[in-house]
């Protein structure tokens, strides 16, 4: 299983319809097989998600955040582990918003 603890992912993609950018951190906490997160910056002033990490370290999650107009916005996500070259891990995500549009999106993460 991939620990994530303590590691810290930032975007370096997302879908049009998302708020995290590269200014956005999140700290990854993991305790067994459950994670989770604080994040913010960007658009996002304060976010958490909790999620589950299975054997080949993909991430079940769900998330919720307060976004720089106030708004209360919540979703879930799934992550799929890609090992680079560096030996760091870079997340490719599938999300959607539980609130607001409902829209779905794609987003790439990076451990910095």
């Amino acid at each position: 299983m991939i620990n994530y603890n303590n590691k810290i992912f930032k975007p370096v993609s997302n879908s049009e319809n998302g708020e995290t950018s590269s200014e956005t951190a999140f700290h990854y906490i993991q305790e067994g097989n459950i994670l989770t997160s604080e994040y913010s910056g960007g658009k996002i002033v304060k976010g958490h998600l909790i999620g589950l990490v299975d054997g080949a370290g993909n991430i079940e999650m769900r998330y919720h955040q307060v976004n720089e107009k106030g708004q209360l916005m919540t979703g879930f996500c799934t992550s799929k582990p890609e090992i680079l070259a560096s030996g760091k891990i870079r997340l490719h995500e599938t999300w959607q918003w539980t609130s607001g549009d409902l829209s779905k999106g794609n987003s790439i993460l990076e451990e910095q």
